[in-house]
């Protein structure tokens, strides 16, 4: 009898081995690796298409930083208005104050 492995197998049984072997390996090359290849092909077109959404998205933030880059020239420029309008108070206190001045000395 013949030996396959340490194990003795008559010869029909060493046949079966054989077409179960030839029959995973159809399998395999007919439908595993067919499917493998086009789930690859899936996944590199959805990281394609994530990789142009990402460029998308960063010209996008790139804008968005540009037109927002003066917020802290407007943050200035508020600061400074709030002092000319503490400066305008005093002004117009010291106009009454002369207005009131002068009326007296006219009439």
């Amino acid at each position: 009898m013949p030996e396959f492995d340490g194990l003795m197998l008559v010869s029909g049984a060493r046949v079966a081995v054989y077409i179960i072997w030839w029959a995973v390996l159809a399998v395999a090359v007919l439908v595993i690796v067919p499917l493998t290849v086009f789930l690859l092909h899936r996944l590199y077109r959805a990281a394609r298409g994530i990789d142009r959404y990402s460029e998308r998205t960063l010209m996008a933030g790139v804008g968005v930083a540009n037109n927002t880059a003066a917020i802290p020239a407007l943050d200035q420029t508020i600061a400074t208005a709030t002092d000319i309008l503490g400066v305008a108070s005093q002004i117009e206190q010291h106009s009454r104050a002369m207005k009131e001045t002068l009326a007296g000395r006219v009439g």
